[in-house]
């Protein structure tokens, strides 16, 4: 988290051995999170991990680092949770289940360090109780922030929690920021693969195939994430995201479209200079700085070799990607404006790679429902409960 008068740069939330629960820990930034950890050794224990229905690959994990607690927030029958719980009852592993379990996780006194890598909206009640806890956030839940910002950083801040970015965008941004404070930000840059149809025309982009969105050129994650990369939707999420972690306007964030994916964001300082962060496109090393903040230690992630690289090209996604527009919108509008968004583009998301609507119409059904709550029942100033209130309503809109 950085506050106005610059990055925090106290030491970890212990002194010793860090005590990490990992929130999504099957999905892909669980698994690196698992791989970092144990890169980095006996100075992080697993007390938690949780997912959502995948139990026999949670049991796996659970078997590899006999984690305290296991989670399975949404299993599909008890037959799931009664095999899990046979299957780590032998490692002294309790198991929770159910939608409030990690909540309860992220309260105990054996967490220091909350991953936040749950996808969607469901990820929102635990970073809002890990942030309550005063426990440090390493979050890769772009939701929480595009949903609940406005009440996640306050919470933040009174409690002394810190959240620390997973994205590699925002973790470069925070990176750069040990070169200079808060207050002598120029802008922000985020830069932007352009996803796999970068170079198509609007036509071609209207009929691609969810095989087609699924190929990332760079990166490699999870369905929802990479065709929200496809859409551009994704970078902006990661607007509205900067906005908080960041507490910059709306224009002094700019997204440059980067195909490389070498430089990961940039920060433009008043006196002119700019600094940037560069790798592999390698989510590892995020989460690495996020865990070990404000220590470096060495990583495990590939090394960038610039024998192989001849050239880095920049675009202009101007006019390109309406998605962007949104992102920008959501920032200058606030109050429930990011719940609706977001709903209604995981709501298209996932329509589209069910088959029942097309890629060109996933960004066009956010927009509209938008329209919509901003005419009849927008509100500036939200509870959690009309955030949430927003947020089912936008669904079932985007649904229609």
């Amino acid at each position: 988290m950085i506050k106005a008068s610059g990055l925090h740069t106290k030491a970890g939330p212990n002194t010793g051995q860090r005590r990490l629960a990992v929130l999504g820990s099957t999905g892909s930034i669980g698994v690196n999170t698992l791989a970092v950890a144990k890169h980095l050794g006996p100075s992080f224990r697993i007390t938690g991990l949780a997912a959502s229905r995948n139990w026999k690959q949670l049991a796996q994990q659970a078997r590899e680092v006999h984690p305290a607690v296991v989670i399975l927030s949404s299993p599909e029958t008890e037959v799931d949770s009664q095999a899990l719980r046979a299957a780590v009852e032998k490692f002294g592993s309790a198991v929770d289940t159910g939608p409030q379990a990690m909540d309860r996780l992220v309260e105990r006194p054996d967490v220091d360090m909350v991953c936040a890598a749950v996808v969607g909206a469901a990820g929102l009640s635990p970073v809002l109780k890990a942030a309550a806890a005063g426990k440090w956030i390493a979050l890769a839940n772009k939701e929480a922030l595009v949903v609940a910002g406005g009440l996640v950083m306050p919470l933040a801040g009174r409690s002394g929690s810190q959240v620390l970015p997973v994205d590699s965008e925002h973790s470069a941004i925070f990176q750069a920021l040990r070169s200079g404070q808060a207050h002598e930000i120029q802008r922000i840059i985020l830069t932007a693969s352009g996803g796999p149809f970068r170079t198509w025309t609007p036509e071609q982009c209207g009929a691609a195939t969810v095989e087609q969105a699924l190929n990332h050129p760079n990166w490699r994650m999870g369905p929802k994430i990479t065709i929200d990369s496809a859409t551009m939707m994704n970078k902006a999420l990661e607007i509205i995201e900067a906005h908080w972690l960041f507490n910059l306007p709306a224009d002094r964030i700019e997204v440059l479209i980067h195909p490389e994916s070498i430089i990961h964001s940039m920060i433009e300082f008043v006196d002119g200079s700019i600094i940037a962060q560069l790798g592999t496109p390698d989510m590892r090393t995020a989460i690495q700085y996020a865990l070990t903040h404000p220590e470096r230690y060495p990583g495990c992630s590939n090394r960038l070799d610039w024998s192989k690289i001849s050239h880095m090209h920049f675009e202009q996604p101007q006019g390109r990607f309406p998605a962007l527009d949104l992102g920008f919108e959501v920032v200058r509008r606030g109050g429930t404006s990011g719940a609706v968004v977001n709903a209604a583009n995981e709501v298209a998301n996932a329509l589209f790679r069910e088959g029942k609507i097309s890629f060109g119409q996933i960004v066009p059904r956010a927009q509209q429902v938008l329209q919509k709550h901003l005419q009849n029942g927008f509100n500036p100033a939200p509870t959690l409960e009309a955030l949430l209130a927003a947020d089912r309503w936008a669904r079932q809109e985007a649904m229609a």
